[in-house]
Parts: C-alpha cells; sequence; structure tokens
C-alpha cells in the first residue's frame, strides 16, 4: 500500500444554473490538484448546478443539462487526478442527489444521497428519491466513503462505510450559514471520527444564493477528532490535504489554520457576502437605498460599501416636515464617512397634494398612521424610480425585530429587492454597528474608520413620521421586545414561559397579536440572508389568515 495519499479540496462558490461558469471552476480545481500531484480532487455537494436548486431540479431540460456538464468535464480532465463532484441524477423516473467520481474520462460510480432533510430551508423529500445503501470507492490503493451533507448526521450510514471498508470520509456538503451552527457541524463530525476511528475531511460550499448564504468553513479531523485542516469562512479556496498511511490507518498532516471569526463578524460577513453574491448573480452592479439617518439605514448602507465598494451605493435622504435636522446631518456624516453619493430628494410638497387631494374622502376621519404611511410610500415611490432608471438595485431597511411586529410600511419603506439586516434584531442591530466601527478586514471595501456616528448608535430610535415620535410609543424597550420575539419565534416557547420568565402576559400576548397580523406583509417582503434558524421565509412557515392565539 502506498503510504501517502493526497487530496485537494475546492471550497468554491458556484451560481446557480451557471452550467458554463461551474463546468470552468471545477476545471481549475482540477488543474490545480494535478499540478500538486493530487491523487484526487473534491468539489462539494451538487456543484455542478449551484444549491438550492428548489423546484428548478425537477424541469428534465434542467437535470439533462447538468449530466451533460458532467460527462463534459469527464472527458476534459481525462488525463490526471480523478474528480469528486456533486449534481443531480436522472435515473429511470428517480431524481437523485448524486456525488460522482469521474476518472479516465468516464463516470467512474455515483453515489446518491440517502437522508433528505425536510426541516429549515431544506424541502428535499419533495424534490430527490432517497438513495440505497452505497460501498466506498477505491482510489488508487485508498478506500474512501462520502456520506453526502446530512448523510453523515446519521451515525449508522458512517459505520456501514467503515465495516464495509472505508479507510476515509469525504463528506460533501451545501451547508447554509446560521449562527453557533459550524461549532454543531464540527461536534457531529467529531462523533463520526470517534465512532469510526477514521479521518474524515468536511467540504462545505461558500457564497450566497437567494436568502441562504454558504460559509465555507471545510475543515479535516484526525482519528480522535484532532482538528487538522481548517479553511476559511466566506471565501473561496483550494487546499491540498497529505494524508500519511501509519499505525495500520491514515493520518492528515496538519496544515492550514483559518483563525474562527467571532460570531458577530461572522453575522456580519454573512450580510456582506450575501448581498454581494445576491446582486452579482442577479445582474446588479449597484445599489440604491433610503437613508432615514437612523441607524437601520446606516448599518444597511456601510454593509453596501463594504460588499460592493462605496462608488456603487446611492444613499437618498428624503425629507418630510417630521424630519428633523439632527437625522439631515447623521445622514451625510455617514455618506461622507463611507464616501458613497448622497441625494436629498424633499417629500414634503407631495405629501401637501396628496393629502389634499384625499381630504374629502378623508373628511371626518380621524388621522392615524393611514396619513403616516403616505409619507413612507411616497419615498418608495421616488426609491423605485431612481432604481428603474439607472438600474439599481433598491435595498429595503427594516430589521427583524419591526418585520416581526409589521412595524414596517408595505409598499412603503418595504418596497425593493433585498434586506441584508431581515434576520437582525434591533438590539443585534446596535451591537453590529458597534463592532463594525472597531473592525475591519481585508474583505471590507468600504474605509476602515469609525464609519456610524454616535449620535446614530445612542438616540432613540424613532420613524419621523409625526410631531416628536418616537418606537417606545407604541413598543416596548427593544432589549424587552427583542427577547419576548426570541422567545416565540426563535425558540418557539408558549405564552406562558415568556410569562414564567418574568415578562407581563398582556404585553406577550400583544406581540404575539402582532406577530401573527403582520404574515401578510412578510409574505410580500423583500428576501434577505438568513442568520438564524428561524429567519422569516423558509425557516418560519405560517397561514396569512390564521385565527389562533396562544391562550395558555
Amino acid at each position: 500500500m502506498t503510504d501517502r495519499f493526497r487530496l485537494t479540496i475546492s471550497q468554491l462558490n458556484p451560481t446557480l444554473g451557471n452550467f458554463k461558469e461551474n463546468f470552468s471552476k471545477a476545471v481549475t480545481s482540477w488543474e490545480i490538484g494535478k499540478a500538486e500531484k493530487a491523487n484526487l480532487v473534491a468539489l462539494p455537494e451538487m456543484f455542478i448546478t449551484g444549491y438550492q436548486t428548489q423546484d428548478l431540479v425537477l424541469k428534465k431540460a434542467f437535470v439533462k443539462e447538468a449530466e451533460q456538464t458532467i460527462i463534459n468535464l469527464a472527458h476534459r480532465c481525462s488525463d490526471g487526478p480523478p474528480i469528486a463532484i456533486g449534481h443531480p441524477m436522472l435515473r429511470g423516473t428517480n431524481l437523485y442527489n448524486a456525488y460522482s467520481i469521474l476518472e479516465n474520462g468516464e463516470i467512474k460510480l455515483s453515489i446518491f444521497k440517502q437522508i433528505l432533510p425536510n426541516n429549515s430551508v431544506f424541502d428535499e423529500k419533495r424534490l430527490f428519491s432517497p438513495g440505497i445503501e452505497t460501498q466506498p470507492y477505491s482510489v488508487g490503493n485508498i478506500r474512501i466513503g462520502s456520506p453526502i451533507c446530512e448523510d453523515a448526521w446519521h451515525p449508522e450510514i458512517s459505520e456501514t462505510l467503515v465495516e464495509t471498508g472505508a479507510e476515509l470520509l469525504l463528506v460533501p456538503n451545501g451547508s447554509p450559514y446560521s449562527r453557533t451552527k459550524h461549532d454543531l457541524r464540527v461536534n457531529t463530525m467529531v462523533s463520526r471520527v470517534i465512532e469510526t476511528g477514521l479521518p474524515l475531511i468536511y467540504l462545505n460550499t461558500v457564497g450566497g444564493q437567494d436568502d441562504q448564504v454558504f460559509d465555507g468553513g471545510s475543515f479535516v479531523l484526525n482519528p480522535g477528532g484532532k482538528l487538522a485542516v481548517q479553511l476559511p469562512f466566506f471565501e473561496e479556496c483550494h487546499q491540498s490535504v497529505d494524508f500519511i498511511f501509519q499505525e495500520n490507518k491514515w493520518v492528515a498532516t496538519q496544515s492550514r489554520l483559518a483563525a474562527q471569526p467571532s460570531e458577530l463578524e461572522k453575522d456580519y460577513q454573512a450580510m456582506v457576502k450575501g448581498l454581494q453574491d445576491y446582486s452579482r448573480k442577479s445582474g446588479f452592479g449597484k445599489v440604491v437605498l433610503g437613508m432615514s439617518g437612523g441607524i437601520d439605514s446606516a448599518l444597511v448602507a456601510t454593509i453596501a460599501a463594504d460588499a460592493l465598494g462605496s462608488k456603487n451605493v446611492r444613499c437618498v435622504m428624503l425629507p418630510s416636515e417630521f424630519t428633523s435636522n439632527t437625522s439631515l446631518k447623521d445622514a451625510k456624516v455617514v455618506a461622507q464617512n463611507l464616501g458613497t453619493r448622497l441625494d436629498e430628494i424633499s417629500i414634503s410638497e407631495a405629501y401637501k397634494k396628496i393629502l389634499n387631494d384625499l381630504k374629502p374622502l378623508f373628511n371626518g376621519a380621524k388621522q392615524d398612521t393611514s396619513e403616516e404611511n403616505i409619507q413612507s410610500r411616497l419615498r418608495g415611490i421616488f426609491l423605485m424610480a431612481l432604481s428603474n432608471k439607472f438600474g439599481e438595485l433598491l435595498l429595503t431597511t427594516g430589521n427583524k425585530s419591526e418585520v416581526a411586529v409589521g412595524y414596517s410600511t408595505i409598499y412603503g419603506d418595504m418596497a425593493g429587492g433585498f434586506n441584508p439586516i431581515k434576520d437582525l434584531y434591533k438590539t443585534r442591530v446596535f451591537e453590529t454597528c458597534k463592532w463594525r466601527n472597531s473592525n475591519h478586514r481585508s474583505w471590507m471595501q468600504a474605509p476602515a474608520k469609525v464609519l456610524i456616528p454616535k449620535n446614530i448608535i445612542e438616540k432613540a430610535p424613532t420613524a419621523e413620521l409625526r410631531d416628536n415620535q418616537k418606537d417606545e410609543d407604541s413598543l416596548p424597550p427593544y432589549e424587552i421586545l427583542d427577547a419576548i420575539l426570541e422567545n416565540l419565534i426563535d425558540r418557539d416557547l408558549s405564552i406562558q414561559s415568556c410569562v414564567e420568565q418574568g415578562y407581563d402576559k398582556k404585553l406577550v400576548e400583544k406581540i404575539e397579536n402582532l406577530i401573527y397580523l403582520s404574515e401578510y406583509k412578510r409574505f410580500q417582503a423583500a428576501p434577505g440572508i438568513t442568520l438564524t434558524g428561524r429567519s422569516f421565509w423558509l425557516d418560519r412557515r405560517y397561514p396569512i389568515v390564521n385565527q389562533w392565539r396562544d391562550r395558555s
């Protein structure tokens, strides 16, 4: 038996449906592996199509093109190391999530994913057929088992592979980011290593796709669970790993150990990478957003500048008679700090005209949020006009607290194509701004300095839709609101559980009611980055019409 096996792993960012680009990335990986005398080059789950495909994979023409691309890749890379790569495969009437080994110009063998996740953002049971038990495959003189993503979370699959001769576990993944998830991945894979006694390679995708961001963070574990390789998060990279056969087992030589960022940094990089890829993959080179002088729009502008560069961000101030001079000044300071363009369009005259036109119909009716929301909708009209005219993606700026309880105006500040902070509670917005002011990384394109002034972070939040308006006029302090929202949404706790934690029952019932009442708004909201395990959209699916309330 040879005493060395070299594996080149490629943590890459595919573009869904762009077979030409994904093919090219795979060839580049293979060429790197070939130059480094690798015995095998490995890419992630469903790489050739991009992930997740959702119902696109049910189109036979789509699957046919994917399979033909795999055949072309095998022919192109016939005179070098084999390639392990993920793709859909149709066999008869069954569609599989497959992982194939390409060698000597052909598909040597294919492995089919057995456990199809049907929770959180995943819905694979309605797309794929479950694969049957598979055997390890040989590459040179080593036998490799490849449980695909979810399969590695079920110990019986890895146990079967080791019982049938596997000497190494290569786990291809398409695992999207959520807070604290990486530690769970590592702990689970350490369990597989300890149970089987085999080294394990966890190879993950990187990059944004719609609301999901794949964070990479691929790693290699040695027998016993010791970390041998840790690749960076949210970055494309290639890494060749040498396995040495000693004392009747394969052991990876320790090489690259990238630092693991803090939780706040990972969240922030997920928002930057998600916006960057959503814009690029959708064909937008520039973005536009409304600047209010408040903390949410300041953070979105900063994320946009870090993602796309300051010159590609247009900020627009749309003051009314209720907009304070402080807000105007704060918006200008943020734009100046970022180096972005700042335009100003007053909505005062348009607002007066609309109120006058509505006066005969509103006559005798008490003034309420109807008049306030007209201002927000006017701003949406101006911003959408700029977006259409100049081809700039309109960003919305509502945080998760506002989105949860409906404190955002549909067809107003909710108008737009993408929301980077959709899964970020208000208290987390404050923390993130403070973190960004104190930190700069090489992947950030905005200047390395304090960007969001202290005044914006410390002043009382307000929508400025009427005189002296403050968010706390109708909502509890955000520290209390967010704690209750995390209980009801992220932890899915009952009202009684919240009360037992010391929160007022009537307040919790009010917040629960607001959550359910605003479901129709979220149904029409722009997509945004998923940061938690309970983001609005695929993570949490509720009916729009719903009269049930928790009376526990």
